[in-house]
């Protein structure tokens, strides 16, 4: 199964936005009283090479993409810049994986080991045109998921049937500083959306969160994991997040600290409040990256992040016995 990588769908919908903001601004006093169709003329933004390396220690495929940004308004594909020198290095033992040009990415397969061990650091290397960019991080643990349960609910408001939510239950082990990219996929289909990005630190949200060694909190147990997607036609109306037959997967990946730092800033910069909500949000920006070239006094920009992750997974199909069996709980039969 391949996993689309929100990172990658991310980035493009945030080039240039810092540019377009004193537009938009003037738009909102200048004429809030009209509607029109408008296509500004952004000055071309310079090019930034990214580097999108998310590698983990699942035994499959391993991609790290290496491309040049596009203008905004470009819907053309992403193109792979090609001739590059990509490798991954333990800082342990040395082992040194190398990626190779595929169709759409630089990529490595395992073939009797997986890449990476936990608590081992590891050294990302590009080398594009005589100049190399490196990054380091660190390979953390992750708990097991222990179950998915679900949840039968009458329709409501916003949901006009009846349906069923989902739970994942795991606890963060002793020791704080753990911090996790949780991910859920519902029939296969990875939840991407910026609502849906989910990370947590130790078992809450924060380290200001007094939640180390204990089951994650509820609001990581589920909120995120239950998908709402508008009803076509219908404003405000929303698909039964799950249903009988349905299949969720859950999967918890390490991430360092860095690793949560860029995530939580990339929430909050996908998901903006638009209209005026915009003049007291957080500021447009680019997302910091843990990337640096190793030549003095480069001007060449990148963005993007690297990481190597633990994986732990559970997936549960919503069978009929299970449905059957929350319905008759919540009605106390």
């Amino acid at each position: 199964m391949k996993i689309p990588n929100l990172i990658f769908e991310s980035f493009m919908a945030l080039q240039n936005r810092i540019t377009s903001t004193a537009l938009l601004l003037a738009f909102i006093f200048g004429f809030s009283g009209c509607e029109t169709d408008f296509q500004p003329d952004l000055e071309q933004a310079e090019k930034i090479l990214v580097i999108d390396a998310w590698v983990t220690q699942e035994m499959k495929k391993q991609e790290i993409r290496v491309y040049y940004s596009k203008p905004y308004f470009d819907n053309s594909p992403i193109e792979l810049i090609q001739g590059a020198q990509v490798k991954i290095e333990d800082m342990q033992s040395g082992q040194v994986y190398s990626f190779l040009p595929d169709q759409n990415a630089y990529s490595w397969t395992p073939q009797n080991e997986a890449l990476g061990k936990v608590g081992n650091s590891y050294k990302l290397s590009v080398t594009i045109q005589g100049e190399t960019f490196e990054a380091i991080a660190k390979m953390g643990r992750v708990p097991a998921i222990d179950t998915i349960t679900f949840e039968y609910k009458e329709k409501d408001l916003l949901i006009k049937s009846d349906y069923y939510s989902a739970e994942f239950l795991a606890t963060d082990p002793q020791g704080k500083g753990d911090t996790y990219w949780i991910k859920a996929f519902k029939n296969g289909q990875f939840l991407s959306k910026g609502v849906e990005l989910n990370m947590a630190y130790d078992a809450g949200f924060s380290s200001g969160q007094s939640v180390d060694g204990k089951p994650f909190i509820s609001t990581i147990r589920k909120d995120f994991i239950n998908p709402l997607d508008n009803v076509e036609g219908k404003n405000g109306e929303f698909k039964p997040p799950y249903l009988p037959g349905d299949k969720i997967r859950v999967e918890i990946h390490s991430i360092d600290q860095p690793g949560y730092e860029f995530l939580y800033q990339l929430y909050y910069q996908i998901n903006r409040p638009g209209g005026f909500g915009e003049l007291f949000s957080i500021p447009l920006a680019n997302v910091p990256t843990n990337l640096e070239s190793t030549k003095n006094g480069s001007q060449t920009l990148v963005a993007g992040f690297f990481n190597v992750s633990a994986v732990s997974s559970f997936e549960q199909v919503l069978t009929e016995e299970i449905a059957a069996k929350a319905k008759n709980l919540a009605n106390g039969s």
